[in-house]
Protein backbone atom coordinates (compact mmCIF):
# COMPACT_ATOMS: atom_id res chain seq x y z
CA UNK A 1 0.00 0.00 0.00
CA UNK A 2 1.47 3.24 -1.39
CA UNK A 3 0.61 6.72 1.00
CA UNK A 4 0.09 9.72 -0.81
CA UNK A 5 0.22 13.57 0.23
CA UNK A 6 -3.42 13.71 0.33
CA UNK A 7 -4.15 10.71 2.86
CA UNK A 8 -1.61 12.57 4.84
CA UNK A 9 -3.35 15.88 4.68
CA UNK A 10 -6.89 14.34 5.67
CA UNK A 11 -5.26 12.14 8.67
CA UNK A 12 -4.17 15.59 10.13
CA UNK A 13 -7.25 17.52 9.64
CA UNK A 14 -9.25 14.22 11.25
CA UNK A 15 -6.62 14.25 14.20
CA UNK A 16 -6.52 17.72 14.92
CA UNK A 17 -10.50 18.05 15.07
CA UNK A 18 -10.60 14.44 17.55
CA UNK A 19 -7.85 16.51 19.31
CA UNK A 20 -10.05 19.49 19.31
CA UNK A 21 -13.53 17.86 20.38
CA UNK A 22 -11.69 15.58 22.73
CA UNK A 23 -10.13 18.96 24.48
CA UNK A 24 -14.03 19.94 24.88
CA UNK A 25 -14.46 17.84 28.17
CA UNK A 26 -10.55 16.85 28.74
CA UNK A 27 -9.18 20.30 30.29
CA UNK A 28 -5.08 20.47 29.95
CA UNK A 29 -3.50 17.05 29.57
CA UNK A 30 -2.49 17.99 25.90
CA UNK A 31 1.00 15.54 26.28
CA UNK A 32 -1.59 12.87 27.74
CA UNK A 33 -4.16 13.45 24.81
CA UNK A 34 -1.87 13.12 22.22
CA UNK A 35 0.03 10.57 23.21
CA UNK A 36 -3.37 8.10 23.82
CA UNK A 37 -4.24 8.87 20.41
CA UNK A 38 -1.06 7.69 18.72
CA UNK A 39 -1.69 4.63 20.50
CA UNK A 40 -5.24 4.53 19.33
CA UNK A 41 -3.35 5.32 15.56
CA UNK A 42 -1.02 2.22 16.54
CA UNK A 43 -2.59 0.00 17.54
CA UNK A 44 -1.49 -0.32 21.52
CA UNK A 45 -2.88 -0.61 24.69
CA UNK A 46 -1.81 2.48 27.14
CA UNK A 47 -1.54 1.70 31.14
CA UNK A 48 -2.94 5.45 32.67
CA UNK A 49 -0.85 5.73 36.12
CA UNK A 50 -2.13 8.73 37.72
CA UNK A 51 -3.71 9.42 41.76
CA UNK A 52 -7.53 9.63 41.53
CA UNK A 53 -9.07 13.02 40.22
CA UNK A 54 -7.13 13.29 37.86
CA UNK A 55 -9.61 12.75 34.17
CA UNK A 56 -8.11 9.41 33.65
CA UNK A 57 -11.34 7.52 32.96
CA UNK A 58 -13.12 10.90 31.68
CA UNK A 59 -10.28 10.64 29.01
CA UNK A 60 -11.60 7.09 27.93
CA UNK A 61 -14.89 7.53 27.97
CA UNK A 62 -14.51 10.99 26.07
CA UNK A 63 -12.30 9.40 23.55
CA UNK A 64 -14.75 6.42 23.00
CA UNK A 65 -17.81 8.82 22.38
CA UNK A 66 -16.10 11.52 19.96
CA UNK A 67 -14.45 8.17 17.99
CA UNK A 68 -17.87 6.81 17.78
CA UNK A 69 -16.46 3.33 19.70
CA UNK A 70 -18.08 0.43 21.43
CA UNK A 71 -17.47 1.29 25.43
CA UNK A 72 -17.08 -0.86 28.39
CA UNK A 73 -15.41 -0.50 32.16
CA UNK A 74 -14.82 -3.25 34.25
CA UNK A 75 -13.69 -1.67 37.90
CA UNK A 76 -11.12 -4.23 39.05
CA UNK A 77 -11.56 -5.33 42.53
CA UNK A 78 -9.77 -8.60 44.66
CA UNK A 79 -12.78 -10.67 44.11
CA UNK A 80 -13.18 -9.94 40.19
CA UNK A 81 -12.95 -13.34 38.61
CA UNK A 82 -11.97 -14.30 34.95
CA UNK A 83 -14.90 -15.32 33.78
CA UNK A 84 -16.38 -11.59 34.90
CA UNK A 85 -14.03 -10.29 32.47
CA UNK A 86 -13.86 -12.41 29.53
CA UNK A 87 -17.42 -14.48 29.88
CA UNK A 88 -18.49 -18.21 30.19
CA UNK A 89 -20.56 -20.84 29.05
CA UNK A 90 -24.23 -20.77 30.27
CA UNK A 91 -26.72 -23.62 30.02
CA UNK A 92 -30.37 -22.49 28.14
CA UNK A 93 -33.11 -24.23 26.83
CA UNK A 94 -34.33 -23.99 23.64
CA UNK A 95 -38.36 -24.63 22.55
CA UNK A 96 -38.03 -28.00 22.97
CA UNK A 97 -36.58 -28.29 26.56
CA UNK A 98 -33.32 -29.01 25.38
CA UNK A 99 -30.16 -27.94 27.14
CA UNK A 100 -27.21 -26.84 25.73
CA UNK A 101 -24.13 -24.26 26.17
CA UNK A 102 -24.55 -21.18 24.74
CA UNK A 103 -21.08 -18.50 25.24
CA UNK A 104 -21.89 -15.45 27.23
CA UNK A 105 -19.64 -12.37 26.12
CA UNK A 106 -18.29 -10.56 29.07
CA UNK A 107 -17.14 -6.66 29.29
CA UNK A 108 -13.86 -7.62 27.27
CA UNK A 109 -16.40 -7.72 24.06
CA UNK A 110 -16.08 -3.83 23.50
CA UNK A 111 -13.91 -1.44 20.28
CA UNK A 112 -12.21 0.47 24.15
CA UNK A 113 -12.22 -1.56 27.09
CA UNK A 114 -11.57 0.53 30.38
CA UNK A 115 -9.57 -1.64 33.33
CA UNK A 116 -10.10 0.07 36.16
CA UNK A 117 -7.50 0.19 38.89
CA UNK A 118 -6.17 -2.97 37.23
CA UNK A 119 -3.84 -3.53 40.07
CA UNK A 120 -6.14 -4.47 42.53
CA UNK A 121 -7.54 -7.68 40.86
CA UNK A 122 -5.54 -11.07 41.59
CA UNK A 123 -3.01 -12.18 39.55
CA UNK A 124 -5.12 -14.84 37.99
CA UNK A 125 -7.56 -12.38 36.82
CA UNK A 126 -5.30 -10.24 35.55
CA UNK A 127 -3.37 -12.78 33.59
CA UNK A 128 -6.85 -13.65 31.98
CA UNK A 129 -6.19 -9.86 29.77
CA UNK A 130 -2.81 -11.56 28.31
CA UNK A 131 -4.63 -12.90 25.47
CA UNK A 132 -6.61 -10.31 24.66
CA UNK A 133 -4.50 -7.96 24.80
CA UNK A 134 -1.35 -9.11 22.63
CA UNK A 135 -3.97 -11.77 20.08
CA UNK A 136 -6.71 -9.63 20.32
CA UNK A 137 -8.65 -13.11 20.92
CA UNK A 138 -10.78 -14.75 24.35
CA UNK A 139 -9.97 -18.38 24.75
CA UNK A 140 -13.25 -20.18 26.40
CA UNK A 141 -13.01 -23.97 26.88
CA UNK A 142 -11.81 -24.99 23.19
CA UNK A 143 -13.59 -22.53 21.32
CA UNK A 144 -11.93 -19.23 20.80
CA UNK A 145 -13.63 -15.96 20.08
CA UNK A 146 -12.33 -12.95 18.15
CA UNK A 147 -12.53 -9.36 19.52
CA UNK A 148 -13.97 -6.51 17.74
CA UNK A 149 -12.11 -4.19 15.68
CA UNK A 150 -10.05 -1.97 16.68
CA UNK A 151 -9.37 -2.97 20.22
CA UNK A 152 -8.11 -1.40 22.68
CA UNK A 153 -7.23 -2.08 26.43
CA UNK A 154 -6.91 1.02 28.55
CA UNK A 155 -5.99 0.54 32.04
CA UNK A 156 -5.42 2.62 35.19
CA UNK A 157 -3.43 2.33 38.13
CA UNK A 158 -3.05 4.68 41.40
CA UNK A 159 0.65 4.79 41.93
CA UNK A 160 0.45 5.65 46.04
CA UNK A 161 -2.17 4.12 47.49
CA UNK A 162 -0.35 0.00 46.97
CA UNK A 163 -2.23 -1.11 49.91
CA UNK A 164 -3.88 -4.58 48.89
CA UNK A 165 -2.87 -3.97 45.28
CA UNK A 166 -0.77 -6.76 43.08
CA UNK A 167 1.43 -5.33 41.06
CA UNK A 168 1.00 -6.10 37.42
CA UNK A 169 3.74 -9.12 36.00
CA UNK A 170 6.41 -7.95 33.72
CA UNK A 171 4.80 -10.18 30.71
CA UNK A 172 1.65 -8.02 31.16
CA UNK A 173 3.72 -4.81 31.72
CA UNK A 174 4.97 -5.36 28.06
CA UNK A 175 1.89 -5.80 26.34
CA UNK A 176 0.91 -2.01 27.60
CA UNK A 177 2.73 0.29 23.77
CA UNK A 178 2.67 3.45 26.59
CA UNK A 179 2.76 3.61 29.94
CA UNK A 180 1.88 7.74 30.71
CA UNK A 181 1.93 9.50 33.99
CA UNK A 182 -0.78 11.99 34.13
CA UNK A 183 0.34 14.70 36.30
CA UNK A 184 -1.60 17.14 38.07
CA UNK A 185 -3.57 20.46 36.54
CA UNK A 186 -2.00 23.53 36.75
CA UNK A 187 -4.11 26.75 38.65
CA UNK A 188 -5.77 27.46 35.58
CA UNK A 189 -6.56 24.23 34.15
CA UNK A 190 -8.10 23.41 38.03
CA UNK A 191 -10.35 26.74 37.24
CA UNK A 192 -11.58 25.38 33.69
CA UNK A 193 -12.43 21.92 35.15
CA UNK A 194 -14.23 23.59 38.39
CA UNK A 195 -16.19 25.20 35.40
CA UNK A 196 -17.14 22.41 33.75
CA UNK A 197 -17.94 20.17 36.45
CA UNK A 198 -19.64 22.37 39.35
CA UNK A 199 -21.93 24.33 36.92
CA UNK A 200 -24.94 23.15 34.85
CA UNK A 201 -22.97 23.60 31.89
CA UNK A 202 -23.07 20.46 29.83
CA UNK A 203 -20.39 19.67 26.99
CA UNK A 204 -21.81 17.95 24.00
CA UNK A 205 -19.28 15.67 21.86
CA UNK A 206 -19.76 15.08 18.27
CA UNK A 207 -18.57 11.97 16.54
CA UNK A 208 -15.04 12.48 14.38
CA UNK A 209 -14.11 9.42 13.42
CA UNK A 210 -15.48 5.46 13.57
CA UNK A 211 -14.08 2.17 13.68
CA UNK A 212 -13.22 1.88 10.43
CA UNK A 213 -11.40 4.94 10.03
CA UNK A 214 -9.15 4.11 12.62
CA UNK A 215 -8.08 0.83 10.81
CA UNK A 216 -7.51 2.32 7.91
CA UNK A 217 -5.57 4.78 9.05
CA UNK A 218 -2.97 2.22 10.96
CA UNK A 219 -2.47 0.88 8.02
CA UNK A 220 -1.24 4.07 6.35
CA UNK A 221 0.89 4.80 9.43
CA UNK A 222 2.78 1.14 8.92
CA UNK A 223 3.73 2.29 5.33
CA UNK A 224 5.64 5.22 6.98
CA UNK A 225 9.22 5.21 5.83
CA UNK A 226 11.72 5.14 8.59
CA UNK A 227 15.58 5.77 7.25
CA UNK A 228 17.84 3.33 8.49
CA UNK A 229 19.96 5.44 10.32
CA UNK A 230 17.06 6.32 12.38
CA UNK A 231 15.93 2.98 13.04
CA UNK A 232 18.89 2.14 14.34
CA UNK A 233 19.07 4.59 16.73
CA UNK A 234 16.03 3.51 18.52
CA UNK A 235 17.23 0.23 18.55
CA UNK A 236 20.26 1.25 20.32
CA UNK A 237 18.66 2.90 23.10
CA UNK A 238 16.35 -0.18 23.48
CA UNK A 239 19.50 -2.45 23.81
CA UNK A 240 21.54 0.49 26.35
CA UNK A 241 18.76 -0.32 28.66
CA UNK A 242 20.97 -3.82 28.90
CA UNK A 243 23.39 -3.71 31.36
CA UNK A 244 25.13 -6.92 29.86
CA UNK A 245 25.65 -5.66 26.52
CA UNK A 246 29.25 -4.69 26.01
CA UNK A 247 29.18 -0.79 25.57
CA UNK A 248 26.23 -0.23 27.57
CA UNK A 249 25.90 3.39 29.67
CA UNK A 250 27.52 3.91 32.88
CA UNK A 251 23.93 4.42 34.14
CA UNK A 252 22.54 1.31 32.80
CA UNK A 253 25.01 -0.78 34.17
CA UNK A 254 24.84 1.05 37.72
CA UNK A 255 20.86 1.35 38.08
CA UNK A 256 19.57 -0.80 35.80
CA UNK A 257 18.75 -4.39 36.41
CA UNK A 258 16.84 -6.13 33.71
CA UNK A 259 16.62 -4.48 30.84
CA UNK A 260 13.81 -3.94 27.75
CA UNK A 261 12.46 -6.41 25.57
CA UNK A 262 11.85 -6.39 21.68
CA UNK A 263 8.70 -5.60 22.32
CA UNK A 264 9.94 -2.12 23.44
CA UNK A 265 11.91 -1.51 20.19
CA UNK A 266 8.33 -2.52 18.34
CA UNK A 267 6.47 0.35 20.38
CA UNK A 268 9.47 2.64 19.87
CA UNK A 269 9.24 2.24 15.30
CA UNK A 270 4.92 1.48 15.15
CA UNK A 271 4.38 4.64 17.18
CA UNK A 272 7.39 6.92 15.90
CA UNK A 273 5.27 6.57 12.61
CA UNK A 274 2.17 7.03 14.39
CA UNK A 275 3.75 10.64 15.93
CA UNK A 276 5.70 12.31 12.92
CA UNK A 277 2.20 11.55 10.63
CA UNK A 278 0.24 13.59 13.81
CA UNK A 279 3.46 16.14 13.46
CA UNK A 280 2.41 16.38 9.52
CA UNK A 281 5.25 14.94 8.66
CA UNK A 282 5.58 11.73 5.91
CA UNK A 283 9.18 10.07 7.25
CA UNK A 284 9.93 9.25 11.02
CA UNK A 285 12.64 11.98 12.39
CA UNK A 286 15.01 11.52 15.46
CA UNK A 287 12.93 13.65 17.56
CA UNK A 288 9.96 11.03 16.88
CA UNK A 289 11.65 8.14 18.75
CA UNK A 290 13.17 10.71 21.00
CA UNK A 291 9.48 11.98 22.14
CA UNK A 292 7.89 8.03 22.13
CA UNK A 293 10.78 6.56 24.17
CA UNK A 294 9.56 7.47 27.24
CA UNK A 295 6.38 6.07 27.12
CA UNK A 296 7.39 3.23 25.49
CA UNK A 297 10.13 2.53 27.81
CA UNK A 298 9.63 3.79 31.38
CA UNK A 299 7.43 -0.03 31.93
CA UNK A 300 9.59 -2.00 30.47
CA UNK A 301 12.96 -2.25 32.33
CA UNK A 302 13.27 -2.69 35.71
CA UNK A 303 16.02 -0.13 38.64
CA UNK A 304 17.86 -2.39 40.73
CA UNK A 305 18.22 -1.70 44.85
CA UNK A 306 20.65 1.01 44.18
CA UNK A 307 18.59 3.25 41.61
CA UNK A 308 15.99 3.39 44.48
CA UNK A 309 18.36 3.80 46.97
CA UNK A 310 19.93 6.91 44.65
CA UNK A 311 16.40 8.01 43.99
CA UNK A 312 17.19 7.58 40.36
CA UNK A 313 13.94 7.18 37.99
CA UNK A 314 13.28 5.26 34.82
CA UNK A 315 12.73 8.99 33.36
CA UNK A 316 15.90 10.22 33.98
CA UNK A 317 17.71 7.04 32.78
CA UNK A 318 15.92 6.99 29.32
CA UNK A 319 16.67 10.84 29.05
CA UNK A 320 20.54 9.99 29.94
CA UNK A 321 20.34 6.99 27.40
CA UNK A 322 18.70 9.29 24.50
CA UNK A 323 21.83 11.86 25.38
CA UNK A 324 24.31 9.18 25.15
CA UNK A 325 23.43 6.78 22.65
CA UNK A 326 25.12 7.92 19.10
CA UNK A 327 22.62 9.23 16.49
CA UNK A 328 24.88 7.64 13.83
Amino acid sequence: MEINEKQIRDMIDIIKNVEAEIGKAIIGQKDIVRQVLISVLAGGNVLLEGVPGLGKTQLVKTLAKVMDLSFSRIQFTPDLMPADVMGTNIIVKDDSGNSRFEFQKGPVFANLVLADEINRATPKTQSALLEAMQEQTVTVGKVTYRLPQPFLVLATQNPIEMEGTYPLPEAQMDRFLFKLSVLFPSFDELKDIMDITTTNREVELNKIMDGESILKMRKIIREVPIAKPVQEYALRVVLGTHPEIEGAPEGTKKYIRFGASPRAAQAIITASRARAVMEGRYNVSFEDIKYVAYPSLRHRFFLNFDAVADGVTTDALIGQLLEEVSVY
